[in-house]
């Protein structure tokens, strides 16, 4: 390095290139020293050369800063910090752990990164991670921006990017297999399903170690950095391929009119508790960056992953508020959904805060405003705010729906009481805090938990792979295994099961609200009864391809759901309130006698008639989880003109006439339906 090494400044935090090098700036509150160490490559153990920072010239407040001449894109840096270790007081600095920048836009993991390096004493700078210099103001965008679509019309599928065409059936050159460029090959196929909207399971950069021996983080919930596109999700190893080859994914998708959700961690990081690895945070400034025990200095566990995030400290706050930008301005991602988004309510010790700054700030910032915010509104700790989470504009994952819908379907007592609200976009979570119908984003299934296929297919889960006992994972699923457990050569109950898949797609993409799919879901894609596979990065994961043929029957039914839904939802109003949705709308409510609905605990049984939604035509639901066939009798008028019904959908018949769009639908010469056991109707009367 050539040149002469001057002060710098403070601001922009993390690394910039200038002219003829780049400003360096981190927060290491209560540290006495600072060195920036540089790498000329990823596995080095030993720095090209380590620059030390004069506390006196190269600190303002708490920030240490510093100008290197000569530093160009792609070079790899970490910083070794110095001060105090006094855990009960939260301070924890250890100058033999080389440090990631948390502002750094690209991080480089070589071939022998090693967590248990970061979490045993000693010096760990070959088998850390570093962080990388990055230029990002070249890539050519070529007119792309956000898609800033309104949520009325979404249609998510929320799928993870490596396990979307890992699999050899994908078609993917060996090389692209489980990365951004990969995705991008299978384009044509979202684009032909339907789907509006891609929610990517995190793509911050992430630990892969942080899984069980012998396993790995496969969903990536466990982050190292918020600026960086996961290295490992690249086809081209180079320390700044990731950026681009992201950035081509979303200008791919968003050519095809897809958006572009990143579901996001700002809740804890992959360092954990005590016993965990000092990657960044922790040996930068822990006390500031995680909310700690006043008595005794230990990490909190609100994530339930060993720590968590002080996200209404100022300094965190701002790293929070600053990634969140620069995806949007520099990414161009159109949205995010939050994990475990009620963390962010609680207070620098944990409580819930009544008006937590970071929502507000979230909300309110000018650069976000238009981007679709996802609150997953809870978390581990018991703090469940579906409903009365903070702001105006936030959506929110309905676990209420998943429930309710499951228990439709396996005929649990009560369950036709609640299918109602589940079925308009849940007024009575959501319509007291005036917000849209599409505040309720439906689901039956996500990552988390069993695929659609295993929630008709298990009773319980079979978690024996992870290697913790078959403990992990949820006990409550909700769940019906049809008869068998796993895989049966039944045709009868294979049947069944089918069917109720059929019946869950039905409520999830025809219920007012937001509706979200999971990869796979559409062609019955298993992961042999295991609801918590975070660690198997392997084909119990990975969507196989040659599902779309083996079960095509799923495939098309899917496609034409969605079809049926445009039908079904295409009121102009952009952001009209929950209330004036109904003011939309007349709605009747039957049993198997007209205006005779059965509500009781025993009741499996349920038909809607539904108006002015689309003027010409009227809709009629039937809902049937019964395990016997009911007949149905059907208004014979509407407003003294007489009605002639054709059916759409009816899940108990085969494909195609499971399904048909409403130009195809199939008349009904009576005004009696006879639903058969566990199945959904949808029927058409033209005005």
């Amino acid at each position: 390095m050539n040149g002469k090494v001057n002060t710098g400044s403070s601001y922009p935090l993390g690394s910039t290139l200038r002219p003829g090098g780049a400003n360096f700036s981190v927060y290491a509150k209560n540290a006495t020293s600072v060195e920036l160490l540089l790498f000329d490559a990823a596995d080095d153990d030993i720095p090209s050369r380590i620059v030390p920072l004069d506390p006196l010239r190269h600190r303002t407040f708490h920030y240490w800063h510093i100008y290197a001449p000569d530093i160009q894109a792609g070079q790899l840096y970490g910083y070794r910090v110095n001060g105090p270790s006094n855990p009960e007081r939260g301070l924890r600095f250890d100058p033999e752990k080389l440090l990631l920048d948390p502002y750094a836009r690209g991080v480089a993991a070589g071939t022998n990164y090693d967590r248990q390096a970061a979490c045993r004493p000693g010096v760990n700078w070959g088998a850390a991670m570093k962080s990388v210099v990055v230029d990002y103001r070249g890539y050519n965008w070529e007119g792309d921006a956000p898609l800033r679509k309104p949520f009325r019309g979404t249609v998510i599928y929320e799928m993870h990017v490596r396990g979307f065409t890992q699999h050899a059936s994908s078609g993917v050159a060996a090389n692209k297999r489980g990365t951004y460029a990969g995705v991008i090959e299978k384009i044509p196929y979202l684009k032909d399903l339907g789907v509006t909207a891609v929610e990517l399971l995190p793509v911050f950069q992430f630990d892969p170690q942080d899984a069980p021996p012998g396993l790995c983080n496969y969903w990536g919930y466990s982050p190292v950095s918020f600026f960086a596109p996961h290295c490992g999700y690249s086809s081209d190893s180079a320390p700044l391929a990731a950026i681009a080859e992201f950035r081509d994914m979303v200008k791919a998708l968003h050519r095809a009119g897809i958006e572009v959700i990143l579901d996001v961690v700002f809740n804890h990081t992959a360092e954990g508790d005590q016993r965990g690895p000092m990657f960044c945070f922790k040996g930068l400034a822990n006390d500031v960056y995680y909310i700690l025990d006043p008595q005794n200095g230990a990490y909190t566990n609100y994530a339930g992953t060993g720590n968590t995030l002080k996200a209404n400290h100022s300094v965190v706050r701002r790293l929070i508020l600053d990634s969140l930008r620069y995806w949007v301005t520099e990414m161009h991602v159109d949205g995010f959904r939050f994990d475990l988004a009620s963390i962010l309510s609680r207070d620098e010790e944990g409580r819930p805060f009544p008006n937590p700054p970071i929502l507000w700030d979230i909300e309110t910032d000018p650069v976000l405003s238009g981007s679709k915010l996802i609150a997953e509104a809870w978390d581990a700790a018991g703090l469940y705010q579906v409903g009365c989470f903070i702001g105006d504009f936030w959506k929110e994952w309905n676990g209420q729906f998943r429930d309710d819908i499951r228990d439709f379907w396996r005929a649990a007592p009560g369950s036709v009481a609640k299918l109602p609200n589940r079925l308009f976009a849940s007024p009575d979570i959501f319509a007291a805090e005036r917000r849209e119908p599409e505040t309720s984003v439906n689901f039956v299934t996500c990552h988390d938990g069993f695929t659609l296929h295993d929630l008709v297919s298990y009773n319980v889960k079979h978690n024996e792979a992870n290697r913790e006992g078959n403990r992990d994972g949820c006990d409550n699923n909700l769940s019906w295994n049809c008869g068998a457990e796993g895989p049966t050569d039944a045709a009868d109950i294979n049947r069944l099961r089918k069917r109720q898949i059929k019946n869950f797609l039905a409520l999830t993409l025809l219920s007012a609200g937001t509706p979200m799919l999971t990869m796979g879901d559409e062609v019955c894609r298993s992961q042999w009864g295991n609801n918590n596979a975070y660690c198997q990065d392997n084909e119990l994961s990975w969507l196989d391809w040659s599902l779309r043929d083996k079960h095509a029957d799923i495939h098309r039914f899917v496609k034409l759901l969605i079809e049926l839904r445009g039908l079904l939802y295409t009121w102009k109003e952009s952001q009209a309130t929950l209330n004036l949705f109904f003011q939309q709308l007349y709605i009747e409510y039957h049993g198997v006698k007209l205006h005779q609905p059965d509500w009781g605990r025993d009741s499996h049984g349920l038909a809607i008639l539904i108006a002015k939604l689309q003027r010409p035509y009227l809709i009629y639901f039937i809902f049937n989880s019964y395990w016997e066939s009911l007949a149905f009798e059907l208004p014979s008028s509407y407003q003294n003109a007489p009605l002639q019904w054709a059916r759409v959908i009816d899940t108990a018949l085969a494909s195609p006439d499971d399904c048909v769009g409403a130009e195809a639908a199939v008349a009904v010469g009576e005004f009696v339906y006879r639903a058969q056991a566990r199945s959904t109707v949808m029927l058409l009367a033209k005005i």
